[in-house]
């Protein structure tokens, strides 16, 4: 089997930016911080909870001794302007199921070497086997910032992957990544729904990230809603506002099938759109919304009309009133009455 240095060389070799390998027991402090963060946010507690075998894997692989840790570094992909803040950015470059990608492409070959040079490992591609922020953060990787992403010498704009193996070596990098000013608060000042509460405290409930993916299935009841701006997928706001991302993004790459799905995704293309074509080619893209509510890409979009209201979405509200789903036909009545009503009121 290969030392501990040629693992990591191996991965940056393969495309990843950085890789670290850490013992399977340096991951149990991790509970602590978790308890620290449904201690903040009691409201949590049924979420976060399903995060606490993070901790310790081992439970489930007894076999586990160590965690290879990988970061990507996607800053590097042509975002285009229609797409800027309304979809974040690491959905919109996710190399996790797209196969043409690069990120994908180095993930299953550096799966395929760890396999070959006799490791027995466990690994999940979609969401991570362990806290991933914190792994990458005990390896040297880089340092966990105010906003609670993890950051290299290149900002955030990293995706961590980490695999168990069964062999109990060790990689710690050394890691002069500067930490946070404790005069900036930039990104709790910036935040939409002040999910970001505190330093290095957030509360899924509140984020807009997870109000547009996982949660705010009826956006009409979310007292956030009108908070979320134009975002329609995902939020960036806390790393695009933060000093230590300036210039970090740098383009220059195609990301593969971006530029062409660009083309679809305007506030009115969403509402206005066929299932079937949304099925095939937006939710492969933006796979945290199932397949099976696709109707959330147009919830969503019709929020972002509210909240950056232009004559030109009234008939587009008033046509997705007779949608062919119901949680769409209910959120367009309801934008609808808002709009009606603002209107009334000349706050539009």
């Amino acid at each position: 089997m290969d030392t501990a240095f040629q693992i990591v060389e191996r991965a940056k070799a393969l495309g990843y930016d950085k890789c670290g390998i850490i013992l399977i027991e340096q991951l149990a402090e991790y509970e602590e911080k978790l308890d620290e963060r449904i201690n903040r946010f009691p409201e949590t507690r049924g979420k976060l909870e399903n995060f606490r075998s993070f901790a310790t894997p081992q439970k489930e692989y007894p076999w586990a001794k160590a965690v290879v840790v990988c970061s990507y570094w996607y800053g590097k992909y042509n975002i285009p302007q229609n797409l800027k803040d309304r979809f974040a950015k690491y959905y919109l470059t996710d190399g996790r199921r797209n196969e043409a990608s690069e990120g994908y492409n180095t993930s299953i070959s550096f799966e395929n070497y760890l396999r070959e040079q006799g490791f027995r490992i466990a690994f999940d591609r979609l969401f991570g086997i362990t806290s991933l922020r914190w792994a990458a953060m005990k390896s040297g990787i880089g340092i966990i910032r105010k906003n609670n992403f993890l950051y290299t010498e290149k900002g955030s704009w990293q995706y961590i992957e980490a695999f168990l193996i069964d062999q109990p070596i060790k990689y710690i990098n050394e890691c002069n990544v500067r930490p946070c000013s404790e005069k900036c608060g930039l990104c709790i000042k910036a935040c939409p729904t002040q999910s970001l509460a505190e330093p290095y405290m957030m509360s899924r409930n509140a984020c807009v990230s997870c109000l547009t993916t996982w949660d705010g299935w009826d956006l009409t009841q979310e007292p956030l809603r009108n908070k979320f701006g134009q975002w329609v997928y995902g939020c960036d706001v806390c790393q695009d506002v933060c000093p230590y991302n300036h210039n970090a993004w740098t383009s220059g790459e195609e990301f593969p099938g971006l530029k062409e799905l660009s083309n679809y995704l305007s506030l009115t293309q969403i509402v206005e759109a066929d299932y079937e074509f949304i099925e095939r080619i937006v939710q492969p893209a933006l796979w945290y919304i199932p397949k099976e509510k696709c109707w959330r890409f147009k919830t969503n979009a019709l929020n972002a009309m509210l909240n950056n209201y232009r004559p030109e979405y009234l008939t587009v509200i008033q046509k997705a009133c007779y949608d062919k789903e119901e949680p769409v036909r209910k959120m367009a009545k309801w934008v609808l009455e808002q709009v009606n009503s603002n209107l009334s009121m000349n706050k539009i």
